[in-house]
């Protein structure tokens, strides 16, 4: 690993006087130091996309996605460097952080692929004599240039996600990543612009978050944001933002359904993957299980089992299923969560210990709705499991939530599993798996306070662009 990551503006690298250091969440200690980039790095990296994304536009379209397909194959080349680089900045298990990068891959590979389909549609507008002989044809235009701002719990999945749509749709884009986690978007741009991309199409600039949310707000030349982290901060920068484009793709406090006719061993297992991949640190993570009465003690015996063959460790260890937390100050402030439903009467039935960084699988049964466990989005590696009527009920208990992102239910009856799809406010359903599933294509986002707009590539694509008619009139 390099000492010092430098920020990325277009094809250069750039410098500041200002580094940070990057501190791996297990040993607590620095593993390398970045580039903290200021206003006018940002003013640069804007100048230099504004003119590369005119010239991007008019590039042929096989050009284009001859970019995205190298992409694509050289992150799969750098696979297990950019899998330890993950380990190291976040604290995700090798193993995760290696189908992390599988995933970016996937996202280019998915763009590439679009690129190769025809959009657009040409239609009549016959639909009386003033319009006699007048056809339409629409087509999308690219916004232009844009700002993404990526979290730290899937550091290079997430940011190809912004990057691979805006490519794919036109635009320029500035990519802020977290700012625990910006080693591999700056390991990403080396690859684009190692594959060939115009220079200029994309920066990656670590910074402090104010000098980004100056820049959103004051320079005008950024048209939009794609936003994912916490409810708080995306809708703040939404209140900024009111004549831009925004996608917000916020947090949640997942909830599923067991019914009493599934699998009940295997909806067990999916749970435990659900609530306690990367230690809960998800934003689709299972937090809430509700299980029908008749099957609910069969449930909780499984899933308490599963629970207690879970391997807490240094995450660089191939048989690790639970790392550390991102920090010390989270994993306090989980732990407050959970001292305040115990507090309230809940049962602590496993886990609510630390050791360092790492937070052991906690499971709560007895909670209250209004607890902080459930109301609020945990982020850390706590589900509650608790008894429900019916389905209905369920659902009910699920939609008790200021979120609205994904939620899974596990039945082997279809018109409960329609019931449940037609009557739970999220945007996502998971029939038969966990919530926390996600493919790279499918359209992901979320109602209320889990945001609005989608992401998934062609859906992100279809986000950063904006229709644009052509009447022809064929009487003259």
């Amino acid at each position: 690993m390099k000492s010092l990551y430098r920020a990325v503006i277009g094809n250069e690298f750039a410098d500041s006087e200002e580094q940070m250091d990057i501190i791996n969440p297990f040993t607590g200690l620095p593993v390398t130091k970045v580039t903290v980039s200021d206003e006018n790095m940002y003013k640069n990296a804007l100048s230099l996309a504004v003119e590369a994304q005119k010239k991007y536009v008019r590039l042929p379209l096989y050009e284009r996605a001859d970019i995205l397909l190298r992409v694509s194959q050289e992150i799969l080349k750098l696979k297990e460097n950019l899998a330890r680089v993950i380990t190291l900045e976040s604290g995700k298990p090798i193993r995760d952080a290696r189908s992390e990068v599988e995933r970016a891959a996937t996202v280019f590979r998915v763009a590439f692929a679009l690129s190769e389909e025809e959009r657009g549609e040409f239609i009549s507008l016959e639909k009386g004599p003033p319009s006699k002989r007048h056809f339409g044809i629409v087509r999308r235009f690219p916004l232009g240039v844009g700002m993404g701002i990526s979290p730290f719990n899937f550091p290079l999945n997430l940011v190809a996600h912004k990057v691979a749509p805006a490519l794919l749709s036109g635009n320029a884009i500035i990519i802020k990543p977290a700012s625990r986690t910006p080693l591999s978007a700056l390991m990403l741009a080396d690859i684009l612009n190692s594959c060939g991309l115009p220079d200029g199409m994309l920066s990656v600039l670590p910074s402090r978050s104010e000098t980004a949310e100056k820049i959103l707000k004051t320079d005008d030349r950024v048209r939009f944001l794609s936003f994912t982290g916490s409810a708080d901060i995306g809708w703040y920068l939404k209140s900024l933002l009111p004549k831009k484009k925004v996608v917000l793709e916020l947090g949640g406090n997942a909830g599923v359904y067991v019914d009493e006719d599934c699998d009940i061993d295997f909806a067990a297992k999916r749970a435990v993957y659900g609530a306690f991949a990367f230690s809960g640190q998800v934003c689709i993570s299972v937090q809430r299980i509700f299980v029908h009465f008749r099957v609910f003690d069969k449930f909780l015996d499984r899933f308490l089992a599963y629970t207690s063959e879970l391997r807490t460790g240094d995450p660089l260890f191939e048989n690790v299923d639970v790392g550390p937390m991102i920090d010390a100050y989270n994993v306090k402030r989980v732990m407050q969560l959970i001292d305040e439903a115990r507090a309230g009467g809940a049962k602590i039935l496993t886990g609510a210990e630390a050791e360092g960084n790492i937070l052991k699988p906690t499971v709560i049964t007895d909670s209250s709705p209004d607890m902080k466990v459930n109301a609020q989005e945990v982020f850390g590696p706590v589900v509650t499991v608790e008894k429900a009527e019916s389905l209905e009920h369920g659902v009910d208990m699920i939609n008790h939530s200021v979120y609205g992102l994904q939620a899974g239910v596990f039945t082997s009856n279809i018109n409960r599993a329609f019931f449940a799809y037609e009557n739970i406010e999220t945007g996502g359903v998971v029939i038969n798996d966990v919530p926390t599933f996600r493919s790279d294509n499918m359209p992901y986002g979320g109602v209320k306070e889990s945001g609005f707009g989608r992401e998934g590539v062609r859906y992100a694509a279809e986000e950063l662009t904006e229709q644009r008619l052509m009447v022809l009139n064929l009487n003259v």
